[in-house]
């Protein structure tokens, strides 16, 4: 039922493969999902996110426990509704132009002026932005915020270019320690320090991915493999893997407004009829662990007193029956077509089957997929919170003021009682009411593995899955 690889059938298929060229090449990254978005302002899918990092600084940056540390900025809080924000190094855009205060001011206007922006609901309480000098910016809210300076994670724009209504999107131009050398075929981007190219081949296939890094054909892949693929990679001589504890959040998304969605016993009866423990231990790599909030434990604002949702299947039909209905109860999962992906829908598919629960499977490409999700076309969903730092996450998704477009509230999902805990941030009430409600379903923290062949040198796995290694990883010959 979970499938098996066959691992001796791999290293025959890449043995039988051309060996790879010994000219100078780029460094290689084949990854599942290529970027989408390469705009901060708009990029909502984890990979233009992780990419987005290396093109653009941003004025703060987080430290190993999610707490705000200067990035382009240092900064102090005037008064509950003033922030001043003083660039502390010199940052020059890939055109060679100096990014000032008055690019600050810009991008941060242009988010408040976006209509279609994901991100631009963030910013609202934005009454007034005044640069004082070249180095210096005065933000002024329309009420205080003691959390601002967490939520300025956009990526620097220049602001000529965005007069100009350039599109960064596609063509993006930022002060990160890699600048656009070419997007073509694949997305290929150059290191400043060194000239260096990383190109990111999209291979959606994981068994592909691991035959283009065993033949050289790769030379870095990280995360979206199977723990049986990855135990493979392991054996292999010329190919060094590590792993480590992820903070990404995987979850199961709910229509609330759908049918039977609504009731909360009906909710809960789909969190009993997931045994999560059993899909980490056989599907998931190494360091995977259960979930029950988007945040972690070890988070500053992380709830160590919430438990996963047991597998208890009976107690699933009970609360089934309870609600009034007729088992059994037949529902719809909507997922991408990602192999990884699909196999994880198999399987909770065949768990719920106890509880009384006809799961149907729809896997559709990205771009369907995610266009869905975003506008509520969807009974269930299957995703991954990746990158997140601030508990503010809980307003953008919870919180019944941010349906899409000016939050992530993808549900539908709209109480009373969490607006309320929500707006006193009472971070401990807020994710023991959203554990009891289950507007999502927690599923799990995803652990973290890279698998790099001798071409480059020692690359570290980091618990959000970002990319941040390749700003200073070494390109050397193969060494087969």
């Amino acid at each position: 039922m979970l499938g098996r690889l066959l691992p001796g059938v791999l290293l025959a298929w890449a043995l039988s493969g051309c060996q790879p060229s010994n000219e100078p090449r780029s460094l290689v990254f084949a990854v599942a999902q290529a970027p989408v978005n390469l705009d901060p302002r708009y990029a909502t899918d984890a990979a233009s996110e992780r990419v987005n990092r290396l093109i653009y600084q941003r004025l703060v940056e987080f430290d190993s426990r999610s707490r705000e540390v200067p990035g382009l900025a240092t900064w102090q809080m005037r008064d509950a509704t003033h922030y001043r924000f003083q660039l502390s190094q010199s940052a020059t855009f890939h055109d060679g132009q100096l990014l000032t205060a008055a690019d600050v001011k810009a991008t941060y206007d242009s988010l408040l002026q976006l209509k279609d922006s994901p991100h631009t609901a963030e910013f609202k309480h934005i009454q007034q932005i005044t640069t004082l000098d070249a180095n210096t910016i005065d933000f002024e809210l329309s009420r205080p915020d003691p959390h601002f300076a967490a939520r300025l994670m956009v990526g620097i724009l220049p602001a000529r270019l965005i007069a100009t209504g350039h599109d960064f999107g596609h063509a993006p131009v930022g002060s990160g320690p890699f600048k656009l050398d070419q997007w073509q075929s694949a997305l290929q981007l150059q290191r400043l320090s060194d000239g260096l190219n990383v190109r990111f081949d999209e291979v959606k296939d994981p068994n592909v991915r691991v035959l283009k890094l065993k033949r050289g054909e790769a030379d870095l892949i990280q995360g979206d493999l199977p723990p049986e693929l990855v135990k493979y990679l392991q054996k292999q001589p010329n190919v060094t893997v590590k792993t480590g504890v992820g903070a990404n959040y995987s979850y199961l998304g709910l229509n609330v407004q759908a049918d039977f969605l609504r009731d909360a016993r009906v909710r809960r009866a789909i969190a009993y009829a997931i045994d999560t423990q059993a899909i980490i231990d056989k599907v998931m790599v190494s360091h995977s662990r259960q979930a029950s909030a988007i945040l972690p434990p070890e988070h500053y604002a992380g709830n160590l007193a919430l438990q996963p949702y047991p597998y208890q299947p009976a107690l699933a039909r009970q609360l089934l029956q309870s609600a009034g209905i007729k088992l059994p109860l037949t529902l719809t999962y909507k997922t991408s077509t990602d192999p990884q992906r699909v196999r994880l829908a198999t399987i909770l598919q065949a768990q719920m089957q106890e509880a009384g629960i006809d799961l149907q499977i729809k896997s559709l490409d990205w771009g369907t997929f995610f266009a869905d999700v975003q506008k509520g076309n969807f009974q269930l969903y299957g995703l991954t919170w990746v990158g997140i730092k601030t508990p503010e996450i809980y307003s953008q998704v919870f919180a019944s003021n941010s349906l899409p477009p000016q939050g992530f509230n993808r549900g539908r999902y709209q109480d009373g009682v969490l607006d309320q805990l929500l707006e006193k941030e009472d971070w401990p009430a807020v994710t023991q009411r959203i554990h009891s409600q289950l507007p999502v379903i927690p599923l799990w923290y995803e652990g973290q593995f890279v698998a790099y062949r001798n071409t480059i040198a020692a690359y570290q796995p980091m618990p959000d899955g970002n990319l941040d290694g390749l700003a200073h990883v070494v390109f050397k010959a193969a060494k087969d």
